[in-house]
């Protein structure tokens, strides 16, 4: 009897087939691996712009500073010059003689004199028939220095209207002049004064102002940057 070499197919003591490999299970893309979620109002925050406000502002205070200051010096320089220019714009003549001249009585016209040396002085002013003009000394000594002349006023004219009148003085080794008082120019000087003083001080507290509102403006712009 010879032995059957072909094993039953369905024998269990044949060799068995394999398994076959189930497909594994497919893996959840990572997501890392995947499209990367798309930047909105959780990604990257924008740049901090530039701090404001700008420095910009305290350069402008501290020049418009030094502009108010140089206004002020010329004006009080404008009305020096100008009260001087008033006081030295006389009409003068000879002693024994006469000049005619334009007075009103708002330029508080007056009667100057320059002398090497003490004199006796007299004066007369006549106008248009009718026209009153009075001559007073005055009560303080009103004197200015023009050019090499020292001239100091001797009468002060009491003119009661605008008008042509006729000066004349007489007084031995004197020049004479006809002009305006000195404190009647006093007003342009006292407006300069003002001005030099005033409007330094008003541009110099705004400037200070600019410079610490900026400066604490930005510092809390930059706090809150840092937030």
């Amino acid at each position: 009897m010879t032995d059957n070499q072909n094993p039953f197919p369905d024998d269990a003591r044949g060799p068995s087939r394999p398994y076959a490999q189930a497909t594994p299970y497919a893996q959840e893309p990572s997501r890392t691996q995947g499209t990367p979620y798309p930047q909105g109002a959780y990604g990257t925050p924008p740049p901090p712009g530039p701090v404001r406000p700008r420095i910009l502002w305290i350069v402008l205070a501290w020049v418009l500073f030094l502009v108010l200051l140089v206004v002020g010096v010329a004006g009080f320089a404008g009305g020096l010059t100008s009260t001087i220019k008033d006081a030295a714009s006389i009409t003068t003549f000879e002693s024994g003689k006469s000049v005619s001249v334009e007075l009103d009585p708002k330029d508080k016209p007056a009667i100057y004199a320059s002398s090497d040396q003490r004199a006796d002085i007299s004066c007369e002013v006549a106008g248009a028939p009718g026209l009153d003009v009075k001559l007073t000394r005055p009560s303080t000594s009103q004197t200015f220095t023009y050019g090499d002349t020292t001239w100091e006023m001797v009468f002060q004219i009491g003119t009661p209207a605008a008008g042509t009148y006729q000066v004349s003085c007489e007084g031995e080794g004197v020049t004479f002049g006809v002009g305006k008082e000195i404190i009647g120019s006093v007003g342009k000087l006292v407006g300069g004064a003002i001005a030099m003083v005033a409007l330094p001080i008003l541009g110099f507290l705004v400037a200070v102002i600019v410079t610490i509102v900026v400066l604490v403006r930005r510092g809390g712009a930059r706090k809150r940057a840092m937030r």
